[in-house]
């Protein structure tokens, strides 16, 4: 066995086993593929004396009592088809709801430096599209290949039993039917996998659209960005013309196959060798046992692509929800912090071959202390604020918090300590009232809402909406203004009543009068919180205790506002600059 069938069988046992808490409905759906294997037999059976009894001795007593058999017999089969397809949609509909949502918590315990590399579109394809080929091959596939492999070993036994010589040369067919299965199923796979690629790669090409469709229109680039979607698209198309072609063109080959051998059949039974069928009736019987025999193993032929499908899809998904996550319990519990930070020779890469993006850093921030970072851009300020709550660990030195490296705190608790506003504010497709209480530990009361949005002055705007605090938002927030966004975004801080508090960039894109507005409701969330700023615009950090300024990921300056206006360095020389920029 090949080491890559070894591991094709080891992630379809994975797959199998998020059906495996279903077992009891699996057993009646597996009772049920007994009575429907059976049913084929039996009609089979019910054909012998139908044929010897009723037509050929010309009996209606038979004919009536045999058409009543055929008529109960479909009933039963009806039923058992039933319960057999119903069991096992319910079962696939279950694993796809549980591999689901083992993909959605495993991204949300992956690392920032995960999503940094990956494409949106293409995990939302692992999520949607190759969930879907999982459940294919872990119920429906299982059914099709329990069942009619039930079917053909009850119909091959029924026809050895009428005549064994016939019933072997039946079988001669066999191994050409194997080795072409064999081979479809490696090209179902290949060309699978790539399907599932091409798939990402589409939807990773209509998210960037959807998502920037200004910029699109703006540049009009509409004629680009369709010839990028037609060449995912059209390679998609490609891939799933292989596979039908595969499937399509095995499906014949297999009836072909089959037809040889039936046709054999015939001829011995013309030549009437020792073994041949006796009566019309016997003779009749086997013919549609040998008839009822091709359905089901060209299903077994087909049920190759979906399995194949799956298993590309699972190795897809397994390698994703395999990846190394955060520990987000780990390490030692905390309580709430007074908020000293300080930065002990720190160190940090994103990537060793890049080089270094902070550099030997070391500075403390007292608690309740406003610190502000400057500098231009490149210069290490976001990457530096992101450390703190370990969106990135540091690659050298060290980052604490009062006194605690902060990599041996549980991370959880950690996080819990630390609100943020950024320049690119996050609102979900929620309420007002659900954006800023998002996160919010307990029971949120109406009231502490309303405080949290009088505090970042945005409860007059609110309250101007025709459904106030229930108002949708829109995706990311697109239906409020952008200082509007800012404020609901510092009220969300607000409700987390966090010890620590980072602003990066928080009034960078806003006007004049909705930076002021902006600006009386930070000075509202900084009150009392160590406070990390980082920001372009000087007017915003002049106030602050200390001002560091950053080039090439080292401190080059440190001091208040006047100190480094005395000192006539680096800071010096962007006020001016930024004052000349101004008038």
């Amino acid at each position: 066995m090949s080491e890559d069938h070894h591991a094709a069988i080891k992630v379809y046992k994975r797959l199998l086993g998020y059906a495996k808490p279903y077992w009891p409905l699996f057993c009646v759906a597996l009772v049920a593929m007994l009575v429907y294997s059976l049913s084929q037999a039996a009609f089979s059976y019910l054909m012998k004396p139908l044929m010897n009894g009723g037509l050929v001795e010309g009996n209606p007593h038979v004919i009536m009592i045999v058409a009543g058999e055929i008529a109960a017999l479909f009933v039963v089969r009806g039923i058992a088809s039933f319960v057999l397809n119903y069991s096992m949609s319910w079962i696939g509909r279950q694993v796809i709801r549980h591999l689901r949502g083992d993909l959605f918590d495993k991204l949300l315990r992956l690392p920032t430096r995960f999503f940094d590399t990956s494409a949106t579109g293409i995990l939302l394809s692992k999520l949607t599209y190759n969930t879907e080929q999982v459940a294919e091959s872990t119920t429906n596939s299982v059914k099709v290949i329990i069942n009619d492999s039930v079917t053909v070993l009850v119909l091959l036994a029924w026809m050895f039993y009428l005549n064994w010589v016939l019933s072997a040369l039946v079988l001669v067919v066999v191994p050409a039917i194997a080795w072409l299965t064999r081979y479809v199923s490696r090209r179902f796979r290949r060309v699978s996998t790539r399907i599932q690629d091409s798939m990402g790669e589409i939807t990773r090409t209509s998210e960037e659209v959807i998502a920037g469709h200004r910029m699109v229109k703006l540049y009009s680039a509409e004629t680009a960005e369709r010839a990028r979607f037609d060449k995912a698209n059209d390679w998609n198309l490609t891939q799933n013309l292989k596979l039908a072609f595969t499937n399509c063109a095995a499906n014949p080959l297999i009836q072909i196959i089959a037809g040889f051998g039936l046709a054999l059949v015939i001829y011995v039974l013309a030549l009437n060798p020792v073994g041949a069928a006796n009566t019309v009736g016997d003779f009749t019987s086997f013919l549609v046992a040998a008839t009822l025999l091709l359905p089901p193993l060209r299903r077994l032929t087909n049920v190759n692509a979906a399995i194949q499908k799956g298993v590309a899809a699972g190795e897809s998904i397994f390698h994703l929800i395999d990846l190394d996550e955060e520990r987000r319990d780990a390490g030692k519990p905390l309580e709430r912090v007074r908020g000293r930070i300080e930065f002990e020779r720190v160190g940090f890469a994103y990537h060793p071959r890049k080089g270094e993006v902070l550099k030997s850093l070391s500075f403390c921030i007292e608690s309740g202390e406003m610190i502000a970072l400057i500098g231009r851009s490149g210069s290490g300020k976001s990457t530096l604020a992101s450390l703190v709550p370990r969106f990135y660990d540091v690659t050298a030195g060290q980052v604490t918090l009062d006194g605690e490296d902060i990599r041996g705190l549980r991370l959880s608790d950690l996080r819990r300590q630390i609100a943020m506003v950024t320049q690119d504010v996050v609102l979900f497709n929620d309420t007002i009232a659900g954006n800023i209480s998002y996160g919010a530990a307990g029971e949120v009361d109406a009231e502490a809402i309303r405080e949290a949005a009088r505090a970042a002055h945005i409860l007059q705007d609110i309250e101007a909406l025709p459904d106030g605090f229930d108002t949708l938002v829109g995706e990311r927030g697109i239906l409020l203004s952008g200082g509007q966004r800012q404020r609901v975004a510092i009220a969300r801080a607000l409700m987390k009543n966090a010890p620590i508090l980072i602003l990066d960039e928080a009034t960078s894109a806003l006007d004049n009068e909705s930076e002021r507005q902006v600006q009386r409701a930070l000075d509202e969330l900084m009150q009392g919180r160590t406070t990390l700023v980082i920001a372009h615009r000087l007017s915003t950090i002049e106030r602050a205790d200390r001002i560091l300024v950053l080039e090439n990921g080292r401190i080059v300056e440190e001091g208040s506002h006047d100190e480094l206006i005395a000192h006539s360095g680096v800071y010096a020389g962007l006020h001016r600059l930024q004052i000349r920029s101004t008038a």
